[in-house]
């Protein structure tokens, strides 16, 4: 089963207040789309990928990533994030009602292309699932099969809620760089500790604090498959 992602990604200006501590106003911008990026690329390099679609209303932020072959939505709904991405997958099913959707985070700068396709592939086998984040509070990934709504429930307590929708939650190892989402300066240092990709990599070399925002990147992921954008 190969799946089309829905990444929400607001107005970069907003994005990433958490990491005040470790980045000035001027930088956090550049590492939310950093980040971003490094998301998109992995998954669109992995193999139970068939598509991604970014919901966002950033400029920059959908040029860069249309270049990498996403697909851009418009966040018309303008209600926040489950809207958004309940959007996204209305505007996917409309022409590929038997599509496969997952909600994927876009600040998962460390994520590799096989991580992801076993955490798909676990979905596959529930109508709904979802992938705790690091902390085992929130979500990192919502996936919803064929025939069935994605119900989106993220923001405070995601995982608790997701679970109480009746989503199957995945218990799986070796999965870290699907969990390790990024909104503060210690999921940072986590992500950079695993090996994030290589545009976070650089966003990370300018924080004032280079002894910690070290990281070692990977060579960017090229997806070995075309990617049919959806409608």
């Amino acid at each position: 089963m190969q799946w089309t992602l829905v990444v929400p990604l607001k107005p970069l200006a907003r994005a990433k207040s958490r990491l005040s501590d470790t980045a000035a106003d001027g930088l956090r911008p550049g590492l939310a789309l950093a980040f971003a990026l490094d998301t998109v690329a992995a998954a669109l390099a992995c193999p139970a990928v068939k598509d991604v679609a970014v919901v966002t209303d950033d400029a920059l932020a959908g040029r860069e990533l249309g270049a990498l072959g996403a697909h851009i939505v418009a966040d018309e709904p303008g209600g926040g994030l489950n809207a958004a991405l309940a959007h996204a997958a209305a505007v996917v099913r409309t022409s590929r009602p038997e599509t496969p959707v997952a909600a994927l985070n876009a600040d998962l700068p460390a994520l590799r292309p096989l991580e992801l396709a076993r955490v798909l592939d676990a979905a596959a086998e529930f109508p709904r699932a979802f992938l705790p984040d690091a902390a085992e509070i929130g979500t990192t990934l919502l996936a919803a099969s064929p025939g069935y709504e994605l119900l989106p429930a993220f923001g405070e307590d995601s995982r608790a809620r997701h679970r109480a929708s009746g989503a199957a939650e995945l218990c799986l190892d070796d999965v870290d760089s699907v969990r390790q989402d990024v909104d503060t300066g210690n999921d940072l240092r986590a992500a950079l500790a695993l090996g994030v990709g290589p545009r976070t990599a650089m966003a990370a070399a300018r924080l004032p604090r280079p002894e910690e925002a070290r990281g070692t990147a990977r060579t960017a992921p090229t997806a070995p498959h075309s990617t049919d954008n959806p409608s």
